[in-house]
This record gives C-alpha cells, sequence and structure tokens, in this order.
C-alpha cells in the first residue's frame, strides 16, 4: 500500500494544481490588461506627475491658437501642436492625417508617449466638438479656468 496516494492526497494535489493555474491565468490577465491600459493626463498635471517614460497614455485639452506647424517627415503628412487645459500646456508632435474636425481653439485628446525634451509624440489625434465627446477631467479643467467655450 505504500506506492500508492492516499485519496486525500490525490485531492489536494488536484485542487493545488487548479490554484496554479488560476494563478497562472489571473496573471496573464493583469499582464494584458496592464500592458492595454493607458492613462489620462491633463497637460497641467504632466509637469508634477508626468508618466514614466515610454509609457503610454492620454492627454486632452483645446488646441492653442496659433501654435498650429504642418509640415511632413518622410513623405507623410505631420503637424506640431500645442495643447492646453489653461493652466498648463504641452508640445504635441503627429505624424499622419490630422482629423477633419482637428483646428486651432477646438478639442482634441491624444494619445501617445512623453519624450525626454518634454514633447508628447503622439501615435492617434482625436478631434472633439463638444464636452459630450471630451473626458470629465479635461472638461472640468477648462471650466474651471475659463478657458472652455462651448458652442464655438
Amino acid at each position: 500500500m505504500s506506492g500508492r496516494m492516499s485519496r486525500k492526497r490525490r485531492r489536494l494535489i488536484a485542487v493545488l494544481a487548479g490554484l496554479a493555474c488560476l494563478g497562472g491565468a489571473v496573471a496573464l490577465v493583469l499582464t494584458a490588461l496592464n500592458d492595454n491600459l493607458t492613462f489620462f493626463v491633463a497637460p497641467s498635471e504632466i509637469a508634477t506627475k508626468a508618466p514614466a517614460p515610454g509609457r503610454s497614455f492620454r492627454i486632452g485639452g483645446l488646441v492653442e491658437g496659433g501654435s498650429v506647424s504642418r509640415t511632413r517627415v518622410d513623405g507623410k503628412p505631420a503637424a506640431s501642436f500645442r495643447v492646453t487645459d489653461g493652466p498648463g500646456s504641452v508640445s504635441v508632435t503627429y505624424v499622419g492625417i490630422l482629423p477633419d474636425l482637428f483646428r486651432e481653439g477646438q478639442g482634441v485628446v491624444a494619445m501617445g508617449t512623453l519624450r525626454p525634451d518634454g514633447v508628447f509624440a503622439a501615435s492617434e489625434v482625436l478631434a472633439k466638438h463638444d464636452e459630450t465627446y471630451m473626458p470629465k477631467e479635461v472638461a472640468d479643467a477648462l471650466k474651471k479656468s475659463g478657458q472652455w467655450k462651448p458652442g464655438s
């Protein structure tokens, strides 16, 4: 009988194996979520709590008047502009075609990373036409600073 395992021992091994599989699955899900999770940071917050270099996040606010500059990079359209939420602003660069609604004084949300020189390198730019489509944090910051002008 010494070569056979008791029922209790087999059950314990099965439970431990199940817990190990469950733990592995949870670790995989959390890793996948962490890679795809993008935080929102207002331009005025970047100076105080900028995300880690290389970390993807979103910024949003209004495109500053007179800050848009369009060029070409390797034959592709490119643009640089500043995004403000009133108290702070961030320089943004983007290579690609900007949305039709993009213009100075208009709401915008950009996703990308912060370069070491403090310029936000956008991989995606979304133009917003009113606070219905703007993150609540940006709309609140713009209203608080007096920069929000609905209907303009």
